[in-house]
């Protein structure tokens, strides 16, 4: 498709077990999960979970195919954009929230 949500493409390199695991376990742990998967250059992939309760994390990937192909096999829908309503879900621990404030206060 031309949105990029094809899973069926023939990938170049195999999707790693522990990176399935990490994102079935993290929506089994949180009520379900979406994820967003943004492009972060030569590193690869970031896979920005959601979970239902508002809990979020991130996992990494080698490629954007290889993200997309493990939230598949993981059962987890993938938004195509960061949309008012999974934001408006997120809810950032207060662990979150005093990090940031230290980073800003720090510059």
């Amino acid at each position: 498709m031309a949105d990029g949500s094809d899973t069926t493409m023939t990938l170049s390199r195999p999707v790693p077990g522990s990176l399935i695991t990490g994102i079935k376990s993290f929506a089994e742990d949180h009520g379900g999960a979406k994820a967003v998967i943004e492009y972060v250059g030569r590193r690869g992939a970031r896979i920005v979970l959601v979970g239902e309760d508002g809990v979020w994390g991130d996992q990494f990937a080698e490629g954007t195919d290889i993200a997309r192909s493990a939230c598949a096999q993981a059962g987890v829908k993938i938004e195509n954009a960061w949309e008012r309503e999974l934001l408006e879900q997120m809810r950032p621990s207060n662990d979150l929230w005093r990090s940031m404030g230290r980073r800003t206060l720090s510059r």
